[in-house]
């Protein structure tokens, strides 16, 4: 296949592969290497691109650029010797469009790029119109006027100057006026060349040596040279609508900075937002604009604001310490809720789940309308209790039998339990005496799916138990039978329904301060049990510097007992004021550790350790059975008077044990020692 082409004398041939040519060759269009198909004239030693040669190229243009003329189609240099670009000024020997009576001259891939002119372009910063380029390929490989470094990306152009100017974007589109972090007393000006001053003026700007734009403060004698500023590529993120610049490594070695959305401080590598004047660290700038925490029932969203529009100080309501509120915390969306938080509280790993929520999402869209909000299956019967109509008999997705309430009057046995929070029952409640299975009315209409502040993720109601027969709380580290919220979402976290009922904050008659919720207590101990904490446990902790911390096991422990040789309840105490030859266990007869809570009968001066007085099994029903390493199941039980030695310490096991009664089999074992028990 052959071809006429304008730019030479002799028809082109096709060449498929140009392996065939006898040394490397360069395209006479573009001036780059031949590779792949291309046409030649192998006599004259001619080589063109099929890209090139195909060109549709006019005799004569239009080009935005240099529109006093139009601009005419050469092969090579109008002039003789090579030609230079008038935008990229690189020297050339192709294909060109030229304006002879101006020498004005065009490459072949500059005069293809499609400008467009920069509309409302400010005059303040240059006086001559310019050109917006999307793409350059490449080519142009000038220095920008403004910061001085190699151009990439978009790039604006005035074809007026001489010599040309170049302008990155982002320098390109700087404003002319901004308030920095850096000089924050005043207002630094943009200015783009060196003043006209005195040849022997001494002022900062003639005493820096200095090319392109720079920012200047002219009361305070401050410059900020933008190849300072700008010395790294910007970020750009979707959670904010401008571009983040970088500041320099050298000028940022050189001051600590407070970041604007987190508060906290920063030494090196901020990032900066000059339409918002806002400084940042780098992980700060995809800090997400609105997030969903189970500690909060709304959506809260990262709310900045600038120091002169500065609000109350308000507590952080996960730290419960004082919030900066000159720097980035996360709000309520709500416009009557006061609920703030440090945007590093609200976005710490053991509090957000990572899930972003979007911009103008409607929380009600999460309500369901036809689905019942808890287990209750079916409402057989219902009755007036005063004005209210109350279910009083239900079917309940846990029980295979119709439940009655039960709403006044003594149960029968003083030591049932709730089935589903394993606490003493008490009125009202529902029942099925077939089964001897109880709910408290509140379990019974307890919600599926409930958030809590102890974990991330949404919690499920759940009523399903380990292989053994029972579970252990994430939370209060108790084993319990019963109704627990699980989270499915491959934490494995559990808590039972006792500390389901806990909040964030906590007032205990044990401190004066109310107490809050704390999640990395790593090097703390509870002030109770004096157990120390590691940096998974969940605790209450006073915030006034009192040291005071309770872990969730003691701050649900009950405010009285009882103890079976005291007519009295037994209270709970947390002040030692015994002398040293009292501190011992009135049922045990060990010896109780001073300033560690216990249970006491100021009436028959008995104390109990704490684990004797509600046992080591306060939310296991008495009576089921469960799986252990002894060969049969094990009941558990409450031994009162008949108190029979564990098979594996030796000592009676007073209060709630392990006994086996299967017929000729006496095994008996304290649920501690039967962690350890192999048969």
């Amino acid at each position: 296949m052959k071809i006429q082409h304008f730019s030479h004398d002799h028809r082109l041939v096709f060449i498929q592969a140009h392996s065939v040519a006898s040394k490397a060759a360069l395209c006479l269009g573009c001036e780059k290497p031949v590779k792949g198909w291309s046409y030649a004239c192998k006599d004259c030693n001619f080589y063109l691109h099929k890209g090139c040669a195909e060109l549709e190229l006019a005799h004569e243009i239009q080009h935005p650029f240099h529109p006093k003329h139009r601009l005419t189609r050469f092969p090579k240099s109008p002039y003789g010797g090579a030609n230079v670009c008038d935008l990229c000024g690189k020297e050339f020997q192709g294909f060109s469009y030229s304006c002879r009576a101006c020498r004005f001259d065009l490459h072949i891939n500059c005069a293809l790029l499609q400008p467009s002119i920069a509309e409302n372009f400010p005059n303040s910063l240059h006086p001559h119109p310019l050109f917006f380029i999307q793409n350059h390929n490449n080519e142009v490989e000038s220095d920008c006027f403004g910061c001085q470094k190699p151009l990439s990306g978009p790039f604006y152009h005035c074809s007026d100057c001489t010599p040309r100017l170049n302008l990155h974007a982002e320098c390109a589109e700087l404003p002319l006026e901004i308030n920095h972090p850096y000089h924050r007393k005043h207002p630094l000006t943009l200015l783009l060349q060196p003043p006209s001053h005195p040849q022997k003026c001494g002022c900062s700007l003639c005493r820096i040596q200095w090319s392109g734009f720079v920012y200047s403060c002219s009361l305070c004698n401050f410059e900020l040279l933008l190849a300072d500023f700008f010395s790294r590529p910007p970020l750009t993120d979707a959670s904010h609508e401008h571009q983040w610049m970088p500041i320099s490594r050298k000028i940022s070695r050189k001051m600590s900075f407070i970041c604007d959305f987190c508060g906290t401080a920063g030494e090196h590598s901020p990032y900066f937002c000059a339409t918002c004047h806002l400084l940042v660290h780098k992980n700060c700038i995809s800090l997400p604009l609105h997030i969903k925490i189970t500690r909060h029932h709304h959506t809260i969203f990262l709310s900045y604001f600038s120091r002169q529009n500065q609000v109350e100080d308000q507590m952080c309501r996960i730290c419960f310490l004082e919030v900066d509120t000159s720097y980035g915390s996360y709000r309520c969306s709500a416009s009557e809720c006061k609920y703030v938080a440090h945007a590093r509280c609200a976005t710490d790993k053991a509090i957000w789940d990572g899930t972003i929520v979007q911009e103008g999402y409607d929380e009600r869209s999460e309500e369901v309308v036809h689905e019942p909000s808890n287990l209750i299956t079916d409402v057989v019967e219902q009755i007036h209790i005063g004005e209210l109509m109350v279910a009083s008999e239900i079917k309940h997705s846990y029980h295979d039998h119709n439940l009655r309430l039960i709403s006044s009057g003594k149960t029968k046995d003083d030591d049932s339990q709730c089935d589903g929070c394993k606490r003493p029952l008490s009125t009202p409640f529902y029942s099925c005496e077939q089964c001897k299975f109880f709910l408290h009315k509140d379990c019974a209409e307890l919600p599926k799916q409930l958030p809590h502040p102890f974990h991330k993720h949404l919690l499920t109601l759940s009523n399903t138990r380990d292989e053994g027969g029972y579970s252990e709380c994430r939370a209060c580290k108790r084993c319990f039978q019963g109704f627990q919220y699980h989270c499915y979402e491959g934490c494995w976290f559990r808590i039972d329904i006792q500390c389901m009922l806990l909040s964030d904050t906590l007032k205990h008659p044990s401190h004066e301060h109310s107490l809050f919720l704390v999640h990395n207590n790593q090097g703390t101990s509870c002030s109770a049990c004096f157990v120390k904490l590691d940096s998974e446990d969940v605790a209450y902790r006073c915030m006034k510097r009192c040291d005071f911390s309770l872990d969730v096991g003691c701050a649900t422990l009950p405010l009285t007992a009882w103890f079976k040789y005291d007519r009295h309840p037994l209270t709970l105490t947390y002040s030692y004021d015994s002398e040293p030859s009292r501190l011992h266990c009135d049922l045990c007869e060990k010896e109780r550790k001073p300033y560690h809570w216990f249970y006491y009968c100021a009436n028959c001066d008995n104390s109990l350790h704490l684990n004797c007085a509600v046992g080591d099994l306060p939310y296991m029903k008495l009576g089921n059975k469960l799986k252990s390493y002894h060969r049969h199941p094990v009941t558990v039980v409450k031994n009162i008077w008949n108190c029979p030695p564990c098979n594996v310490c030796g000592e009676l096991c007073n209060g709630q044990a392990l006994k086996c009664k299967e017929f000729e089999c006496s095994f008996t074992v304290h649920w501690g020692c039967s962690c350890g028990y192999r048969q």
